[in-house]
Formats: C-alpha cells, structure tokens, sequence
C-alpha cells in the first residue's frame, strides 16, 4: 500500500512513510471488511463515519510537519487510525470525537500507546483547551471556515491543517509564523462535514 498508493503519489517525508507502514490499518476496520484494509479508498467504520484513504491521511501528516516532541490535536478520531499515524511522529497526541461508540472504540485500539494517545469523547469544534498550546493540529472533517477555538490553540510556530469548503474543499495549511498566520492550500478533498458549535 504505501509504495503503491502513497511514495508514488509524492509522499516523501521518511518519518510519515514508515508510520504508514507500523501502522495496521486492518486493526482499524470492522473485521467483515478487513480484506479492503489496504484499499487507498475510504472505508465504512459505522455510525455514519469512514476510516480516511491512507494516501489523505499520509498528505495531512506530512503536511504537518511533525517533530518527536510535538503536541498534536486531532478532531475526529472516527476509528483512531490517523491518531495512530500521528502519534507514529510525535510526541503526545490528543484527539477528539464527537461520537461516544466511536471514541470508546478507538480508545481501546489505541491503548497500546499508553499516555501518549489521548482519546476525548467531546465537540471537536472547540477543540480541546486542556492541553493547548498545541504544535499541530489535524482535523478530519470539513467546515466553511476554521474554527476560532482551534486556531486560538494553536502554539506559536505550529501547523494546522483541515478541509475547508463546502461539496469539494481546499485542504488547508495554517503555520503560525512572527510575521502572523500564513496560509497554503495543498489540494482539492471530499470530507464530512465537522458537527459541533463551530462546525457546518
């Protein structure tokens, strides 16, 4: 999977390639569709969310930059694969869903992690404040604008990066520079929309 479908579409940064291969996407799926774990396509986790294609999920992580020491929000946990990924690349990931069943399940399949990984049941609109500043944040869903609590999170020389639009997005980089916040638009995505205060 990640020599086809990932380092020859372009993903060269070695930290996020050899997280995409540890990392068992097969664990991450309902047993009865584990066959198409290594499909660089979205899958169904059930409760109305999808495990992302591996290739989104190695393109944000590279895209963020990630350090061993990094702090790293993520919104949306949905099965725990990319919090996964990210803790793969950094230091301490915390990340948030929206949805209970979801948030338990992860927590289980992330527990080999220990501390490291942090699952929060909670409206990932609003982030989550505790642990801010974060050095990086990725959010899995779309809204037509990024919310204010998330950038409020973000440390000073961190990354951000999420879908905005609405239909089809523009994946959007925001690095939190002295000279202010500069923005890049990486590519055109299809995501869910981000539920919450501060979502769709």
């Amino acid at each position: 999977m990640v020599d086809r479908h990932i380092a020859a579409r372009g993903i060269s940064d070695a930290t996020t390639l050899a997280a995409m291969r540890t990392v068992r996407r097969h664990a991450f799926v309902p047993q009865a569709i584990a066959a198409d774990a290594y499909d660089d396509r979205p899958l169904p986790i059930g409760h109305g969310a999808t495990i992302s294609q591996p290739y989104i999920v190695a393109l944000m992580t590279e895209a963020l930059r990630l350090g061993p020491t990094d702090r790293v929000l993520e919104i949306g946990t949905g099965s725990g694969y990319g919090a996964a990924v990210l803790a793969e690349c950094a230091g301490h990931v915390t990340t948030v869903e929206t949805v209970e069943p979801l948030a338990a399940a992860a927590r289980t399949r992330l527990a080999s992690f220990g501390p490291r990984v942090e699952v929060i049941h909670g409206d990932g609109s609003d982030g989550h404040g505790p642990g801010q500043p974060y050095d990086a944040i990725s959010v899995t869903a779309a809204a037509t604008e990024i919310p204010q609590p998330l950038l409020d999170q973000l440390a000073a020389g961190g990354r951000l990066v999420m879908p905005v639009g609405r239909g089809v997005e523009e994946l959007v980089r925001i690095e939190r520079t002295a000279d202010g916040d500069r923005r890049d638009v990486i590519c055109r995505v299809r995501f869910v929309p981000l539920v919450g205060r501060h979502g769709m």
